[in-house]
């Protein structure tokens, strides 16, 4: 007996690397389901040290921006609504410092992969629950990499003047100040 796999269609954006996946829901009088990841969705990463995890934010938070060396995301919104922004920093890149925004969450049922060296983060446009899924297990944080929200060399537009920043987004760094051992190759 075979199993039909529906697989949803990985879109691309702006950045290369960067994909949205629609997600399909199905509801009825009882609620709703949804499939929101599976591995073959995305055949070429290696899901091996898969590591699933939680960030609660209220509106008016964001948090961002950050880049990893080892690390692969892929966000899915399950409660409220965010407006994810990214910019890619990989030098060698046909989309190099090309920015990138969507918005996730409350009836936009997309999931978003984010590849190594492209900065992300998101603003909590709701009260909000991102669950991310990543490639890498968490260690000792050095691969925990930032660079300022508002760097006005990046320009995400982010749609929010004064948001809400923890200490350490507080210190990122603009980009330009950043030293090329510390950004993506």
């Amino acid at each position: 007996m075979s199993t039909t796999v529906i697989t949803p269609l990985a879109l691309p954006t702006l950045i290369d690397g960067v994909y949205t996946v629609p997600i399909r829901a199905f509801a009825d009088e009882r609620g709703q389901f949804m499939e929101t990841f599976r591995r073959e969705w995305f055949p070429s990463i290696n899901w091996d040290k898969l590591q699933t995890n939680r960030s609660d934010s209220k509106a008016g938070v964001l948090r961002g921006l950050h880049y990893h060396f080892y690390q692969v995301d892929y966000w899915f919104v399950t409660a409220g609504l965010i407006r994810a922004g990214m910019v890619d920093l990989r030098p060698n890149s046909p989309t190099f410092r090309q920015t990138y925004t969507v918005e996730l969450g409350d009836s936009h049922h997309i999931g978003l992969l984010i590849p190594i060296g492209v900065a992300h983060g998101f603003v909590a446009l709701t009260d909000c629950t991102l669950t991310y899924i990543v490639n890498n297990y968490y260690g000792d944080g050095s691969d925990e990499r930032g660079v300022a929200w508002d760097d006005p060399d990046l320009k995400v537009p982010w749609g929010i003047e004064h948001p809400q920043l923890s200490q350490r987004d507080r210190q990122n760094r603009r980009w330009q100040d950043i030293p090329s051992d510390q950004l993506p190759k």
